[in-house]
C-alpha cells in the first residue's frame, strides 16, 4: 500500500469552549472524528490510516474507528498524541506501516472535507514529487498592524489560506520533522523549513476547520442543507423547560453549574440550580421523556443537595437510550442577581460540556415586576433541540 493518511484528533478544543476534545464534539449528532474518518475510508484507493487521539481516550477511539472502518479496520492504528500538534503528527508518522510512500496529514476538525480534495492533493503530489496543500484565495482585505495601529495594507493577491489534507513524500516529511527546530502551525511549514518545495491545488470551502462555536454552527447548517438536498433530513424535536427557585441566604449560590460566592443561594431539595434544572426539563421535553420531577424525584434522598449537572447528564443519558442526541440548547435567565454577563462564556462552556452540544445563555430582568423583579427568586427558561442518533 503506497499511501496513508494521519488523522490528527488530539486537540483540546479550548477555543470551541464545549469542554471536550474537539474531535469528539458532535456535528449534527455525529462526532467530527466519525465524519472525517468516514470520508477517508470511502476513498477509492486503499489507504492506511493512523488516528492520533488524546491519551485518555485511546480505547474509545479504537472502538469508534472499528465501527466506522468496517472491513478496512485492519488498515488502521490509533496512537496517543503529544503535547502539541507537532508532536502529535510525529507520533502518527512513526506509526505508519512499511511500504507507505505518500502520506496525507489531515485535521479531524476539518470533518466535512470532500473525498475529491484528498484525491486531488495525492494526485498532484505524485505528479510533482513535492509537498502539496489545498488552498483558497484570501478574500478579505488584510492589514499589517502594530498594536492597534494599522501600518499597511498587505497585497492579498499573493496570499492563500491552506487546508488539509497536506500530502508529502513520507521519507522527506519524516526527515523534516527529525531536524525541525521549532513547532510550525502546519506540516507544510515543517517541510519547507527543511528545504522542501510545497505546491498548492484548489481547496474547497466545505473543508473549513471547526475552531469556534460559529464554525460549529456553520458545520451544522451545512450538514442540514446537504440532508435537505438529499431528501434525508432527520426530524428534529424541540423541548421547553422552565424552573423557578426562591432565594435562600443560607445556601451557596450555584447557577448554570457555576458558583457565585457572596450571593444568596437558591432553595431546593438539590442545589436549586434553576438554569441546570430548566435545561434538564427542556431536554426531557424534547425527547417526550417527562420532566425532572417524574424522572429524578423532587424528594428522593439520593438527590439531596445534588448539583445540577447530575440532572442534565441524566437527561442526556435518557435521550441516548431513546435514540436521540442534543444538537443545541438555549437558556434565558430571568432575575436581578447574580449577574451572569461577565461569566456568560464560562457558563456556556460548563453547560455545553455536560450537554455535549452548544449551549447559548442570555439574561434579562423584569423591570421590578413579579418575584424576580422584587428579588425574591430566579427563573430560567430553556429550549432544547434534539435529533435521532
Amino acid at each position: 500500500m503506497s499511501r496513508a493518511v494521519v488523522v490528527v484528533a488530539a486537540g483540546s478544543g479550548t477555543r470551541l469552549g464545549i469542554g471536550d476534545a474537539k474531535a469528539f464534539v458532535p456535528v449534527a449528532g455525529e462526532l467530527m472524528l466519525t465524519r472525517a474518518l468516514r470520508t477517508v475510508f470511502t476513498l477509492a484507493e486503499p489507504t492506511a490510516v493512523v488516528v492520533v487521539a488524546p491519551a485518555a481516550r485511546l480505547d474509545e477511539c479504537r472502538a469508534l474507528v472499528t465501527a466506522v472502518a468496517g472491513p478496512a479496520a485492519d488498515l488502521t492504528a490509533v496512537v496517543a498524541g503529544g503535547a502539541d500538534r507537532h508532536a502529535s503528527v510525529q507520533a502518527g508518522l512513526d506509526a505508519l506501516p512499511e511500504g507507505v510512500e505518500w502520506v496525507g496529514v489531515h485535521d479531524a476538525a476539518r470533518c466535512l472535507t470532500p473525498a475529491a480534495q484528498f484525491d486531488a492533493v495525492f494526485a498532484r503530489a505524485r505528479e510533482t514529487g513535492d509537498g502539496v496543500v489545498p488552498a483558497l484565495p484570501v478574500t478579505d482585505t488584510v492589514k499589517r498592524v502594530e498594536g492597534d495601529v494599522v501600518v499597511e495594507t498587505v497585497d492579498r493577491s499573493a496570499l492563500v489560506g491552506v487546508q488539509t489534507p497536506q500530502v508529502f513524500p513520507l521519507g522527506a516529511l519524516r526527515a523534516a520533522y527529525a531536524v525541525a527546530v521549532q513547532s510550525e502551525t502546519d506540516d507544510a511549514g515543517v517541510f519547507r523549513a527543511a528545504g522542501g518545495t510545497v505546491r498548492t491545488v484548489p481547496g474547497d470551502a466545505d473543508a473549513f476547520k471547526v475552531t469556534t462555536r460559529w464554525d460549529l454552527a456553520r458545520a451544522e447548517a451545512l450538514v442540514a442543507d446537504r440532508q435537505v438536498a438529499a431528501g434525508s433530513a432527520p426530524v428534529v424535536r424541540v423541548g421547553l423547560g422552565v424552573d423557578v427557585h426562591a432565594f435562600d441566604a443560607a445556601s451557596p449560590c450555584r447557577v448554570g453549574l457555576l458558583d457565585f460566592p457572596g450571593e444568596a443561594g437558591l432553595s431546593g431539595h438539590s442545589d436549586g440550580d434553576a438554569v441546570a434544572h430548566a435545561v434538564c426539563d427542556a431536554l426531557l421535553s424534547a425527547g417526550g421523556l417527562g420532566d425532572i420531577g417524574a424522572r429524578f424525584g423532587t424528594s428522593d434522598p439520593r438527590y439531596a443537595g445534588a448539583s445540577g449537572d447530575v440532572f442534565v447528564r441524566g437527561a442526556v443519558e435518557l435521550l441516548l437510550q431513546a435514540g436521540l442526541v442534543p444538537t443545541s440548547v438555549t437558556v434565558q435567565v430571568i432575575g436581578n442577581r447574580p449577574r451572569i454577563g461577565a461569566r456568560r462564556d464560562e457558563m456556556q462552556a460548563a453547560l455545553g460540556a455536560v450537554v455535549g452540544a452548544p449551549v447559548a445563555v442570555s439574561g434579562t430582568t423584569t423591570d421590578g415586576l413579579g418575584l424576580t423583579g422584587r428579588g425574591e427568586g430566579l427563573a430560567a427558561i430553556a429550549t432544547a433541540v434534539v435529533r435521532p442518533v
